[in-house]
């Protein structure tokens, strides 16, 4: 019976998946695929991840208020800051040594720890206060975890893949529930890149030692 109903379960989920797909506009398979071509481009480490990403993260944030997801939407437009900061930075950084790769400090954790909990207060106090969101618990959740990722990733630290992939575990479901199913299957491919990204890190701060 236990086996009968997991299958069941599955059979009801893949049929719901099935139907996110057909109902799946043109922007958000134009976006994933801009996304997926990011990500591409970042791993040859070719300077077109950063057009690409500018293109992803505008249509994103577009996709992303219209479904009321508005933290998530507040953090691609960071993304495309970022992006055109990057891209910027690329040119004036060429040739020059990178940042070598290394652990987070306890320092560094702590100040973590107070961007994860001090942004998702803070957002969600935006959140309820000033917009219609419908998830503000999650979505306020999903955006603080990749704040403090991305903090860390700046900081070169290899300890920014477990914060992202925090966020990316949680933004799977939410991605799903609000019928962004293409965004979700984006989120689970960039979580099997940081869990290599993790891998190759450590390795990396390791190395340097």
């Amino acid at each position: 019976m236990a086996q009968e109903s997991v299958s069941n379960l599955i059979s009801q989920y893949a049929n719901l998946f099935a139907q996110q797909i057909k109902q799946t506009g043109l922007l958000q398979w134009i976006a994933v695929l801009f996304g997926v071509a990011e990500v591409l481009l970042a791993r040859v480490n070719n300077i077109l991840l950063y057009p690409a990403g500018i293109i992803a993260t505008i249509l994103s944030a577009y996709l992303l208020i219209e479904v009321k997801l508005f933290a998530e939407a507040a953090l691609n437009i960071y993304y495309l800051v970022m992006s055109i900061y990057g891209w910027l930075y690329w040119f004036r950084r060429k040739g020059n040594p990178v940042v070598p790769v290394s652990h987070a400090t306890k320092g560094e954790w702590v100040v973590t720890l107070a961007i994860v909990c001090g942004g998702w207060a803070i957002l969600y106090f935006l959140l309820v206060s000033f917009t219609t969101s419908d998830v503000p618990v999650w979505d306020a959740w999903v955006s603080s975890t990749a704040w403090a990722g991305m903090w860390l990733l700046a900081k070169r630290k290899v300890e920014n893949w477990l914060l992202l992939n925090l966020s990316n575990l949680f933004a799977v479901p939410l991605l799903f529930y609000k019928g962004l199913p293409m965004f979700a299957v984006l989120t689970i491919f960039l979580f099997v890149i940081a869990l290599i990204g993790y891998s190759d890190w450590k390795k990396l701060a390791k190395s340097i030692r």
